[in-house]
C-alpha cells in the first residue's frame, strides 16, 4: 500500500435525460472523516448512498463534495387546448347576434386565458437519472483518490529523506565525545578552577562529582528511543495506507525526546547538535499533518 494525502481536487460532468451535472470535490486536512455535501432542493433521498459511497474510499479529511444541475434549455413550445377552444366556439354560436356584435374572430379567441399553454419540456428524474449521478460521483472519486495518491508518494519520499537525516544525527549523538565521563570530568575541573582559584582539587572526589553528573546527564535513554521512534516511522511508511495518525503520534514522541536531550545536554556542541534534530523533527511534524 502506498500513503495518501488528504488535499486533492476533482470536477467530473455528466447528463441526464433532459440536463447537465457536475460533481466538484475538493478535499483538506482533518482529524478525521468529515464529509460535506451540498446538493440541490430535491436530492435528499440520495444522501445517505453519496455519502456511503465516499466513506467507503476515504478514511481522513474534510471532503466538499458539490453537485451542480442544470436544466436543458430547449426551445419554447406552445399547444392549442382544442377541447376547451371547441367548448368557446359552441359558447359563442349560441349567443344572439346583433348589429352591434360582431362575429368572433380566431385571434380574439386564442387571446383567451386558457386556449394556449406552454408544453412542459421533461427535467432531471431521480428515478432515471440517479444512476448517471452516481457513476460521474464515483469518477470523480477515482480522480480525488488519484490527486490524493501521487501527492501522498511525493511526502512518502520526503518523510523517508527525514528519517535518514533524525538517524544521521542520532548516530552522531551516541559517539559525541561529551558524552564520556572524562571529558565530563574536564569541563568540571576548568569550572571549579576558575571559581576556586588555584586551590589544589582532589582527584578523587572530582571523578565521583563527574561520574554523578554524567550519570545525571546521561541521555542513553533518549537516544534508544529515538531509534526506536524511526524504526516505527520506517515500518509505516512501508505499510502504506491511512497511517497518518500514528505518524503524528510518532512525530510527537520524537520531539519529546529530542526535547528531552537538549535539556540534559552539558556540552555546546551537543546541544547544537540536538537543534538540529528539532529541527529535522518538526519539518517532519509538518509534512505528517498532510498524510491520511
Amino acid at each position: 500500500m502506498t500513503l495518501h494525502s488528504m488535499t486533492g481536487f476533482s470536477r467530473v460532468s455528466g447528463a441526464g435525460l433532459d440536463c447537465q451535472f457536475t460533481w466538484e470535490l475538493k478535499s483538506v486536512n482533518s482529524k478525521g472523516l468529515d464529509l460535506r455535501l451540498r446538493c440541490p432542493n430535491g436530492f435528499d433521498a440520495l444522501e445517505s448512498e453519496l455519502r456511503a459511497r465516499l466513506t467507503r474510499k476515504l478514511a481522513r479529511g474534510t471532503v466538499y463534495a458539490t453537485l451542480s444541475v442544470q436544466q436543458g434549455e430547449a426551445a419554447p413550445s406552445v399547444q392549442i387546448n382544442e377541447p376547451m377552444l371547441r367548448a368557446v366556439i359552441d359558447l359563442v354560436s349560441k349567443l344572439p347576434r346583433g348589429d352591434a356584435i360582431r362575429p368572433a374572430s380566431l385571434d380574439g379567441l386564442l387571446a383567451l386565458k386558457g386556449i394556449i399553454e406552454p408544453v412542459q419540456t421533461p427535467e432531471f428524474s431521480m428515478e432515471t437519472d440517479q444512476a448517471a449521478v452516481f457513476a460521474a460521483l464515483d469518477s470523480a472519486l477515482e480522480g480525488l483518490l488519484a490527486m490524493r495518491k501521487a501527492e501522498g508518494q511525493a511526502i512518502a519520499a520526503v518523510l523517508q529523506k527525514r528519517m535518514m537525516s533524525i538517524a544521521a544525527l542520532v548516530a552522531r549523538a551516541e559517539v559525541h565525545p561529551a558524552r564520556q565521563p572524562e571529558a565530563i570530568a574536564k569541563r568540571l575541573a576548568q569550572n571549579l578552577a576558575l571559581l576556586l582559584g588555584q586551590t589544589a582539587l582532589d582527584p578523587v572526589r572530582l571523578h565521583q562529582e563527574a561520574v554523578m553528573l554524567a550519570a545525571k546527564a546521561d541521555i542513553r535513554e533518549e537516544l534508544d528511543r529515538l531509534v526506536a521512534h524511526v524504526a516505527a516511522v520506517r515500518s509505516l511508511l512501508s505499510e502504506g495506507g491511512p497511517v497518518g495518525r500514528r505518524l503524528d503520534f510518532l512525530a510527537q514522541e520524537l520531539s519529546r525526546e529530542v526535547n528531552t536531550l537538549c535539556a540534559k545536554s552539558n556540552d555546546v556542541s551537543l546541544t547544537a547538535l540536538g537543534l538540529d534534530l528539532k529541527t529535522e523533527v518538526e519539518q517532519f511534524r509538518e509534512q505528517v499533518q498532510n498524510i491520511e
